[in-house]
């Protein structure tokens, strides 16, 4: 029998906005098997990973290159610390992190759902009370974040 942690994952079930792990993507960041790419950008790439719980995570890996640098480690490990001070009904989790790996990461909380980008295209501009909800949320999310010390560009 297999277990679910090393059973093949079925991309049918895969969010929105998840692509399939590619040939190039790793099979493991820390305890977490990737199942999927949720984006990448300048710093580095986010990938959708199971714990061997099964429980989702958003798991953040800067780009090999920046590891080799000591002044972006050190970055790096000062982001974990604050986001790891993060308390917020709507932020996600910090779930863990590893700045000291070959190549440091750190998971949240996965937040399954549409992109507000997606959403909009799909459903129109947000109004209403969907408006409101939004925006209690993003204002609840940030004053947690600021009060973190954390400044989200």
């Amino acid at each position: 029998m297999t277990s679910p942690a090393s059973a093949p994952f079925d991309d049918s079930r895969l969010p929105p906005g998840v692509e399939p792990p590619t040939g190039a993507d790793p099979e493991h960041i820390g305890h977490y098997r990737v199942v999927g790419r949720i984006g990448a950008g300048g710093m580095g790439a986010v990938y959708a990973g199971l714990a061997p719980d099964n429980g989702c995570a958003a798991v953040k890996v800067v780009h090999a290159h920046f590891a080799d640098n000591p002044d972006f480690r050190a970055r790096f490990a000062r982001e974990v610390a604050m986001v790891a001070r993060v308390r917020a009904a709507c932020a996600p989790a910090f779930l863990g992190a590893d700045t000291r790996a070959d190549t440091p990461w750190l998971a949240t909380e996965y937040v399954p759902g549409l992109t507000l980008r997606q959403h909009v295209r799909r459903h129109g501009p947000l109004t209403g009370g969907v408006l409101l909800a939004l925006a209690v949320g993003l204002a609840e999310a940030l004053a947690a974040i600021h009060g973190a010390g954390v400044v989200h560009r």
